[in-house]
């Protein structure tokens, strides 16, 4: 396995466990959704793993387009990753701490009405946290960086019934705007 496909694993399981846990939540139910978006950290954190290995034990790494977005003009948009040591232990912490509190949720949101959406959301953040932290140029970073900011809003708003998480979560977005424009600025 190469380390572009073991990063390719590691991004896309938590991705297509949400989507199906987004998507198919009527028709898996919410016991599926959980089992789904677990067994995609599970492959996540299993290529990641490798991944972590060959880039800090072996000293291998990548640096590379995997494909293009778009082309405009003279400008070309690329996906990429960025793929060292200090790469591969922060996705491999990202991937292991976001197993974990798919597994707390469980019990955590047992008997919720939002339970398969919650999960989507869990997954949708692990894959947008992965896809900022692999990131080999700033287009993809800043992709990265306002899913993370999108998916933390509907995950404070969660329970939007209650005007302490709608408040919260208008919070957050507000900091968050704060912290884009930043971004753009350095990005400029």
């Amino acid at each position: 396995m190469m380390l572009k496909t073991a990063a390719l694993i590691t991004l896309l399981a938590p991705l297509v466990g949400s989507l199906v846990a987004g998507l198919g939540a009527k028709r898996i139910g919410p016991k599926g959704a959980h089992a789904v978006t677990i067994l995609g950290m599970l492959v996540a954190l299993s290529a990641c793993a490798w991944l972590f290995i060959h880039t800090v034990v072996y000293h291998e790494t990548f640096y590379g387009p995997i494909y293009t977005w778009a082309v405009s003009g003279r400008f070309q948009f690329d996906m990429g990753f960025m793929l060292d040591n200090l790469t591969a232990v922060v996705m491999l912490v990202v991937c292991f701490v976001s197993l974990l509190v798919h597994i707390y949720s469980i019990g955590y949101m047992r008997g919720d009405t939002g339970y398969a959406r919650f999960f989507s959301y869990v997954s949708l953040f692990t894959f947008m946290m992965l896809l900022l932290v692999s990131a080999n140029n700033f287009f993809q970073l800043f992709f990265g960086w306002e899913g993370v900011g999108l998916v933390s809003y509907l995950l404070i708003g969660f329970w939007f019934h209650k005007d302490s998480a709608a408040t919260g979560s208008l919070k957050a977005f507000l900091v968050n705007r704060v912290g884009d424009f930043g971004f753009i600025l350095g990005i400029a």
